[in-house]
């Protein structure tokens, strides 16, 4: 959850550590800190809050140098205090280093450091591993942090600085992302790419277990059994400008607006004459295709709901027995799965802990394993048979936009080809999905364009604490991520609902300060979601509805109506989802909140 940085090169170490920590924010904004090695000598700073208040006390105190290493902290052990800020020392100050993770055997450590005579100055598991560290040390670097993921349970990723080596650094990761970059006369490290894309495209992502040395000369790597390994380069297609706000006010209205360009993105290459071809990225035989009768899809949060949308474009179209669920309950109930199941893990970042653990045990259990991810390169990517990638760019706002969008791309792309292979779906259907797919990115953008009628709702109905979102078959998924982003955002209470479980619960909350927003496109269930609005409607809420350009049905009953393009039902969630997400960010915006970093969230949640 935390960002962790290290430089070693000429530059002013202060000025990158600083320019990578505000680009890694969105995974921790509690406190920030760094400590400089110049000479023999540590610089350890650090401050509650986030990297801008760090600046004022860096630029106050004048430091400066070209090796160092920074953190931004999202609190698991220990308050949000200065004295649980990282970088964390030992005792001696032999030692600094920065950790993003969780050490789940740190009270154990912790009460036999403290048996042998060790002091703590901070609550965290973090200063317990740095204490470990200098007892293990015996002059070989590479020896003592092999003998230190022996004693620690949990996930890691570390960065570390040793008083008596001022050449560069050492890194290790167990569970939690490190890639390294490679520079001229330069190399980094950090938790994620964003930083690293203003001085290089040339990375190295650490494999579980794997130790490496950074100097100004380059980079070595070890296993995590202490043998040398030669490190796989690989080249990041991101541009720099892709982590910029551009003139944006918030990442997520850039994100937001970004939309219809990954859709077309993610079709990319994708489309070929009306139909879908994926091949070239899954080279399944018709076998293995056919092999299969379960699919499994398992994620967290936005993903999750993705997931829940392509569900039912995916038991329509092909005759798998299709289920989703959460990552976090999967992987620790008793599950079906085998080698006739296809299990397709879909993660924004591709380092969701409970997703990648969901992940292992499937593959355990003899499934073939796909992951639907935006990173190249992540951990889940690697772990895997199979990837499908969003091709969505950097997404630094906290609350999934982009990413939601691209993840219903990728999954419909994958319904419709194994619909074919598995002969769910006619040639001539397939050609007239595909076409509607391909034109999806220009209505995406026609919604986008109406921005401003979701202003004023926003201006409406910012004084209200509650809000129902309900939904049918396509709209409920929908209605549950528009919830979510309104809580996510606003820490506005809002519940998204199955419109017609309304009468079995939720009902009993509506009165005229409850608005209830239903997604109700022109689909096989209309009428259904019709009468739910009137119900509604009885007990006084006011009614704010998505629906369909030229529906003026619609407009006899709500209070306010909020229209889309037309399009086949299947394709309704790539844009009634958008109005939810403007509304969410126009409340969030009017409440004055931190819309990029929504309090007690980060965007990789890299631990359970």
């Amino acid at each position: 959850m935390c960002g962790i940085i290290g430089y070693v090169g000429e530059r002013n170490v202060v000025d990158v550590l600083l320019d990578g920590m505000r680009r890694m924010e969105y995974r921790g904004y509690d406190s920030a800190g760094m400590a400089l090695l110049s000479g023999d000598r540590f610089d350890v700073i650090r401050e509650v809050g986030k990297v801008a208040e760090l600046e004022k006390l860096v630029h106050d105190r004048g430091l400066t140098g070209c090796l160092g290493i920074g953190h931004t902290r999202w609190a698991t052990h220990g308050g949000v205090t200065v004295e649980n800020a990282h970088p964390h020392s030992d005792e001696s100050g032999r030692f600094v280093l920065v950790h993003n993770g969780i050490i789940e055997n740190f009270l154990d450590l912790k009460e036999e450091l403290e048996n042998r005579g060790d002091h703590f100055s901070s609550q965290t598991d973090t200063e317990v591993i740095v204490h470990c560290l200098a007892r293990l040390y015996d002059g070989d670097m590479v020896h003592a942090l092999v003998e230190l993921q022996k004693k620690l349970s949990g996930s890691f990723a570390l960065v570390i600085l040793r008083k008596d080596d001022p050449d560069g650094f050492f890194c290790v990761r167990r569970g939690s992302p490190l890639v390294l970059g490679l520079g001229d006369g330069e190399n980094f490290c950090a938790s994620d790419v964003p930083p690293l894309l203003p001085y290089t495209r040339e990375v190295v992502y650490l494999d579980e277990g794997d130790i490496g040395e950074v100097t100004r000369k380059g980079v070595r790597l070890w296993d995590d059994k202490g043998c040398s390994k030669e490190p796989t380069l690989q080249e990041v297609d991101w541009d720099v400008s892709m982590a910029d706000k551009e003139g944006y006010s918030h990442f997520m209205l850039k994100e937001i607006n970004e939309q219809g360009a990954v859709v077309r993105n993610t079709l990319k290459g994708r489309l070929a004459e009306g139909r879908v071809d994926l091949s070239e990225e899954l080279q399944w035989s018709q076998e293995l295709v056919a092999s299969w009768r379960n699919l499994h899809i398992v994620a967290c949060g936005t993903s999750y709901y993705a997931s829940l949308v392509a569900e039912r474009a995916l038991s329509k179209w092909t005759d798998l027995d299709v289920r989703v669920d959460i990552a976090s309950e999967y992987r620790y109930r008793t599950v079906r799965t085998d080698e006739k199941t296809l299990a397709v893990f879909v993660s924004q970042s591709g380092e969701t802990a409970d997703t990648i653990a969901a992940q292992r045990l499937a593959r355990g259990l003899g499934a073939h394993c796909l992951a639907v991810t935006n990173v190249r390169g992540s951990t889940l990517s690697r772990e895997v048979h199979d990837t499908l990638l969003l091709k969505a760019g950097p997404e630094i706002g906290v609350a999934a936009t982009k990413t939601f969008m691209g993840q219903m791309t990728a999954l419909y792309l994958l319904a419709l080809y194994l619909g074919r292979l598995r002969g769910g779906i006619s040639a001539a259907e397939e050609i007239r999905l595909a076409e509607e797919l391909s034109r999806l990115p220009y209505k995406v953008e026609t919604v986008i364009a109406r921005e401003n009628s979701l202003q004023g709702l926003a201006e409406r109905y910012v004084s209200c604490r509650d809000f129902l979102y309900l939904g049918r078959g396509y709209s409920f998924p929908v209605a549950l991520e528009g919830a979510l982003k309104l809580k996510e955002i606003s820490y506005l209470h809002a519940e998204g609902y199955a419109a017609g479980e309304m009468k079995h619960g939720p009902i009993a909350l509506l009165d005229d300060k409850v608005p209830v927003i239903t997604v109700i496109p022109r689909d096989s269930l209309y009428e259904k979601t019709l009468s739910n609005i009137l119900e509604a409607k009885a007990r006084r809420s006011p009614i704010i509805a998505i629906g369909t350009d030229g529906d003026s049905l619609l407009e006899t009953y709500a209070d306010h109506v909020v229209t889309v393009p037309w399009t086949d039902e299947e394709f309704t969630p790539f844009l009634s989802v958008v109005p939810l997400q403007l509304f969410a960010y126009h409340v969030a915006k009017l409440r004055r909140c931190d819309i990029d970093r929504p309090r007690n969230l980060a965007k990789s949640v890299t631990v359970e």
